[in-house]
């Protein structure tokens, strides 16, 4: 088949051009538009990323198209309708990272409960006394997690193994074997950790807020690397400042919205440094000791990449012979 790329990177050509040394492969860096849209003309299958934009305007310009492959989880810049009228198949990757994102999370959580940073800090300074640097086990401890999809189960059962009590705020519920489905006023005011895995919606924005941070169990931590809009930045510094929170674990932070996949943050040019530099720079949150930012690595793992690259090759080679031949019939006959 011929395989067209859009917004590929150097550091993932070459794994496409191992996985599918058997088919014609063209890339290119610049996203998919109707500007050059004739790059498609005779492909069997597209692969994008986010920023390019296929509606049918561009598709009508690939006659022998089986298929549009995204690099990413999102679909909404893909016109699937008209996709759908010609036969033409959506594939994207549905989740990664999984194990990745939670292990991140309980990075977070154990710098938090056991000082790592200071203690590191005190080290590098040449001390070595203990004072201000005790911590906490996890055992025993109750973790709450909002959100319980892929990565919000994986979570639960890292804390299981710290032997810690689960409770778990999500749209739907479920037996499951340690694990306690509570509303979200319940998590919050029985939780000594407070984790969030949820998508970015609008009815997820600000999950925590001016009005309800006051419920959360005095002394908890409260950690994220999900989505920073989840969380009220203007709440999450009044339950700092007045110790209703001990700590917080930020991967990311509000003024991050614009990010839809996380992906987008290896594309060059995607970030400008000084931008974030200065954003960085101007928030209060660095400020607080008790406070960490990591800079949204969380998914960050040679391991995900990997998954979203091997997905995408998977769904390309779920693409038959047959379906190949089928549609060139169609063509032809329209």
């Amino acid at each position: 088949m011929k395989i067209v790329f859009f917004e590929t990177e150097e550091w993932e050509r070459a794994f496409f051009e191992r996985k599918l040394a058997k088919h014609e492969l063209h890339f290119y860096s610049e996203k998919l538009s109707v500007d050059n849209a004739s790059l498609i003309k005779d492909a069997e299958v597209v692969s994008i990323f986010i920023n390019s934009r296929i509606d049918a305007t561009v598709l009508k310009q690939a006659v022998k198209l089986l298929a549009v492959v995204t690099r990413s989880t999102g679909t909404d810049h893909i016109d699937t309708a008209f996709c759908t009228e010609k036969n033409i198949k959506v594939l994207n990757v549905p989740h990664y990272g999984v194990g990745t994102v939670a292990e991140h999370t309980f990075a977070l959580i154990l710098a938090l409960s056991r000082r790592i940073i200071p203690s590191v800090l005190k080290t590098k300074e040449c001390c070595f006394d203990n004072e201000g640097l005790m911590g906490f086990e996890l055992s025993q401890k109750t973790l709450g997690i909002i959100g319980y999809g892929n990565i919000g189960q994986r979570v639960a059962e890292i804390a299981q193994a710290f032997k810690m009590k689960v409770l778990v705020h999500n749209r739907t519920e479920k037996e499951e074997k340690g694990v306690v489905f509570v509303d979200l006023e319940t998590l919050l005011s029985e939780s000594d950790i407070i984790t969030l895995h949820l998508p970015l919606t609008p009815e997820t924005k600000h999950t925590l807020n001016k009005k309800n941070v006051s419920k959360i169990k005095k002394g908890a931590l409260l950690i994220n690397t999900s989505r920073g809009p989840l969380v009220d930045t203007a709440a999450l510094l009044q339950a700092l400042e007045n110790k209703t929170l001990a700590g917080a674990g930020l991967d990311v932070l509000e003024e991050e919205g614009a990010i839809k996949e996380e992906r987008q943050l290896l594309s060059k040019g995607f970030l400008d440094p000084q931008a974030a530099k200065t954003m960085l720079m101007g928030h209060i949150l660095l400020d607080f000791p008790n406070v960490i930012i990591t800079p949204h690595n969380a998914f960050n793992s040679k391991e995900a990449i990997d998954e979203i690259n091997q997905k995408t090759v998977d769904n390309i080679l779920t693409l038959t012979q047959k379906e190949l031949m089928d549609r060139i019939s169609r063509v032809k006959q329209a």
